[in-house]
């Protein structure tokens, strides 16, 4: 039997067994409604790409579209929520402040009910504005805005009776980039990345939405930086800028291409230490774009993994709350003053059984982990990064005494601070 043969059965036995263990273990008397919508956001000309300062000219073009997706639910007692994710660098902090004020005036969403999160692709747009770049800069971000309040807006109109389920597995690829600080500058072994003893997040966790008996919408999540490409990618063996998800981009290609109606959306976790690996050139016989697209596949693969698991019902109520907690800086100078920022903080409650913690900029690892032990009891819980802001890192208490590249001069208590105000949010919805 061939390999291509084996991985075809395999696939089938994986759907066979998700949609049993569906039938066996999901509760079907809690009806949600729920909506998905999605769009391409690839921009519609070549211009700057995001990520990595190494390039020196516009794009070349796309190895692959970008998308932006929406998931809307409601509850039984109308309450909403809307998941928009997006093929990009972060979300900036002006087109959360943008979004968010149209779709409480078009849809009455409240703030605390709109998640949004950036896959971090480094193969995306430069939204930011940049000297030469005004022009495509204007035009794109007037697009993004309009693509993004178009799925919001179908996704909330599709909405109809559904049933919520969960599960979970595993993914390997991802490593902890930290090698070079975790060791004492004096030990001969520190060196830069990767780290195979580092802290990870390995999980995959799944939630997956039925109309009726059909799968059409699966929101799965994974802890590391989408940083398989490096600044060029290779078409016919030619360096090229060229736009793509990398391996989040895949997965949800993999998956969509193999469930036919299906929405596949990828939820960035706290990634920020953690890189992709194998990547780049560090194969010398595979290309970069192939590290990806492999990624990828195994990415998909687990999540088809995780529904022929143990799935499990998601029920009611809704709750959700949104709060900013203030990050203070160290003094580099102490004539001037540090300037502090606010820092989003999100928390998501379907019912008891499933709690999702979103948090903005690039947060490591260590987040995630320790929200799990803090949570920790009837509900799974979910971290994701990349959220509703983006502008640089925000390291553990761990990483900030380390050192090192995710470590910029925060206060010894930031991590305190964050972790405080979710358990203050989760405890105010556990009210």
């Amino acid at each position: 039997m061939n390999a291509m043969k084996r991985i075809g059965l395999l696939v089938v036995g994986l759907v066979l067994g998700a949609s049993q263990s569906l039938a066996a273990s999901v509760d079907t008397n809690y009806i949600w409604k729920a909506g998905v919508a999605s769009a391409i956001i690839t921009p519609q000309t070549n211009m700057w790409m995001s990520g990595y300062a190494a390039r020196k000219s516009p794009s070349h073009g796309k190895a692959q579209d970008l998308f932006a997706k929406a998931l809307a639910l409601e509850d039984e007692n109308g309450t909403r929520l809307v998941i928009v994710t997006m093929d990009i660098i972060g979300v900036r902090p002006w087109l959360r402040q943008f979004v968010e004020k149209q779709v409480a005036e078009r849809h009455k969403l409240p703030p605390q009910c709109l998640l949004m999160n950036a896959s971090h692709t480094h193969c995306g747009p430069e939204y930011r504005e940049m000297k030469g770049g005004e022009q495509n800069t204007g035009h794109y971000t007037a697009f993004l805005q309009e693509r993004l309040l178009r799925i919001i807006g179908e996704a909330i109109a599709n909405l109809a009776p559904a049933r919520l389920s969960q599960a979970h597995a595993r993914c390997g690829f991802a490593m902890n980039r930290r090698l070079n600080y975790a060791l004492p500058k004096n030990d001969p072994n520190a060196k830069k990345a990767p780290n195979p003893d580092g802290p990870v997040d390995h999980n995959v966790p799944v939630l997956m939405v039925h109309v009726n008996t059909n799968l059409c919408a699966a929101l799965f999540s994974y802890a590391c930086h989408n940083t398989t490409l490096s600044s060029v990618s290779m078409t016919n063996n030619v360096p090229r800028y060229e736009f793509t998800g990398d391996y989040a981009g895949y997965a949800q290609e993999t998956l969509q291409a193999g469930r036919p109606g299906l929405t596949a959306m990828f939820l960035q976790g706290c990634g920020a230490d953690q890189n992709p690996y194998p990547r780049h050139y560090m194969i010398p016989y595979v290309k970069p774009l192939e590290f990806a697209q492999q990624h990828g596949r195994t990415l998909a693969y687990a999540v088809e993994a995780a529904m022929a698991t143990h799935v499990r019902s998601v029920r009611g109520p809704l709750r959700s709350a949104f709060e900013y907690v203030t990050l203070e800086r160290e003094k580099k100078d102490p004539k001037k003053d540090a300037p502090s920022r606010q820092y989003p903080v999100q928390v998501i409650r379907l019912g008891d059984d499933l709690t999702l913690v979103a948090l903005g900029n690039e947060v490591v690892v260590d987040y995630s982990l320790r929200l799990k032990r803090d949570l920790a009891g009837k509900a799974v819980v979910w971290v994701a990064g990349y959220s509703n802001d983006y502008g640089g890192y925000i390291p553990s208490l761990r990483v900030l005494k380390e050192g090192g590249y995710e470590a910029p001069n925060y206060t010894p208590d930031i991590e305190d601070r964050i972790v405080g105000k979710v358990r203050e949010l989760h405890d105010r919805l556990n009210r």
